[in-house]
């Protein structure tokens, strides 16, 4: 496939996962599950693949996630008191770590319960550097960098280097080092793709292939929509469920080979519907859709893939861009605004549901392409999503909730 060009469709084969997933009645307009009796704080099948995640009980899993919604709060007190903050990341252990401006802000960070330091960098200038080295790789993919990102917890932009040598990567690598110890170089990563094959049985078909549902939403003008992975919609397509056609691609913002966000929507046809319950395929129910805060870097983070079912781990970074090898022949693509994850992912998980305690987190974008998860909730591996909250504001959108 020729850069610039439509794709083939048959060139460059998309798959995705089961996100919020399109209820059995769809073709009735019927939502999947049953009605919460009364309201949850947590899900208990979220507590519970979150105690198995992390290898503890079902009561220190809810503490854990007391813990977080707590110091959120708190932050976001602070944020809307105006204080001088320059991000924020849970450590190990759950404690919330704000990036104060300076010491004065770093007082009145302490002064609400949280843990307070001044970094040399911050948010801020992190950004600022990430933005230069996305300018430089728009212009020539690197293929020998995997992924660069913010990583407020190290307070430098990781780059992640896969071995290859070509003339792009050597050039984004002499811009990378030259901001000294503001960047940190990881060696040894792996190639990365979109996550695509496919496998049969799977919930959403378009021109003879495979996808998956993503989050319903609803625009400024009260239309429903599917929100799901941009590469899975690349050609726009009509999108059937059970052999019935419930949805029509309209926007996508990933195109092989080019700077691409890795987010699109779908119309939902009339008489249909997008479900409010993420399935955990079997290894806990399913989990209510109630919002989409996002969540810090170090959160506990659940996804459901058709692949790999449903596996969990920690939110990574924020404002991660990466290099994505086409397995079909066709071009490199940089892909720039997803997050990163230690949840374990494979081919056939776009599009799957992130999720943090009940509130949704974004769409399998992506992962190393010969990782393979052990088939465990816990399974070691690492996946990059398109945050959902950015998806929803680009489009202008509001989620549909429970």
């Amino acid at each position: 496939m020729k850069h610039g060009k439509k794709k083939n469709a048959r060139r460059y084969i998309v798959a995705a996962s089961i996100g919020a997933l399109l209820s059995a009645g769809v073709a009735t307009g019927a939502y999947a599950g049953a009605a919460d009796s009364a309201p949850l704080k947590y899900q208990p099948e979220m507590v519970q693949a979150l105690a198995t995640t992390l290898g503890v009980s079902e009561q220190e899993a809810v503490e854990r996630l007391d813990k977080e919604a707590q110091q959120q709060g708190r932050f976001a007190k602070l944020r809307a008191e105006k204080v001088s903050t320059l991000g924020a990341f849970f450590a190990k252990d759950g404690t919330l770590v704000v990036n104060a401006a300076d010491a004065e802000a770093a007082k009145e960070v302490k002064a609400a319960g949280l843990a307070a330091r001044v970094p040399e960098r911050g948010e801020g200038e992190l950004n600022r550097i990430k933005a230069q080295l996305d300018a430089k790789a728009l212009k020539s993919a690197p293929a020998g960098v995997s992924a660069w990102s913010v990583d407020l917890a190290s307070d430098t932009v990781t780059v992640e280097v896969n071995g290859e040598t070509d003339a792009a990567t050597r050039t984004f690598l002499k811009a990378a080092k030259s901001n000294g110890g503001a960047v940190r170089v990881v060696q040894g990563q792996e190639k990365l793709e979109t996550q695509a094959v496919v496998p049969p049985g799977s919930r959403m078909t378009f021109n003879g292939y495979l996808c998956s549902v993503g989050y319903g939403a609803k625009d400024r003008n009260g239309k429903q929509v599917l929100v799901t992975a941009g590469h899975c919609i690349e050609d726009l397509p009509a999108l059937a469920y059970n052999g019935t056609r419930f949805a029509k691609g309209t926007h996508t913002r990933f195109a092989l080979g080019t700077r691409s966000v890795d987010m699109g929507i779908a119309t939902v046809d009339a008489g249909h519907s997008i479900g409010l319950d993420i399935t955990t395929y079997g290894k806990a129910g399913t989990v209510a859709v109630r919002g989409s805060q996002r969540a810090p870097q170090g959160s506990a983070l659940c996804k459901a893939g058709q692949t790999t079912g449903w596996t969990c781990g920690k939110v990574g970074s924020y404002n991660v861009s990466v290099t994505y090898t086409d397995q079909n022949g066709g071009p490199d693509t940089v892909v720039t605004g997803l997050a990163s994850s230690s949840v374990c992912t494979q081919g056939g998980d776009s599009g799957g549901a992130y999720v943090s305690g009940n509130q949704a987190q974004g769409m399998t974008s992506g992962g190393p392409i010969s990782q393979r998860c052990n088939g465990q909730v816990n399974s070691p591996g690492s996946s990059y999503f398109q945050p959902l909250d950015d998806a929803l504001k680009y489009y202008g959108l509001t989620l549909n909730t429970k």
